[in-house]
């Protein structure tokens, strides 16, 4: 019967386990963490595209100006 030592190891292993998943799913609730789901959604699709054009316009290109010597 030495198969059924291993019992003795994995079994308070296991729910040591599922005590800490739980407290983290405990903390994760109290915390606030679900309590916006559709707002980084909302906020990707209404950022402001213009701020980063204004940056990408300011930055020159490695290859602007470069001619063509073929």
């Amino acid at each position: 019967m030495r198969g059924m030592d291993i019992l003795y190891l994995l079994i308070p292993l296991s729910l040591v386990l599922v005590f800490v998943i739980a407290a983290l799913f405990w903390w994760s609730l109290k915390t606030g963490q679900y309590e916006d789901l559709e707002g980084p959604g909302h906020r990707v699709l209404m950022d402001d595209d213009r701020t980063d054009a204004l940056k990408n316009r300011s930055t020159v290109d490695s290859d602007q100006g470069a001619t063509d010597d073929k």
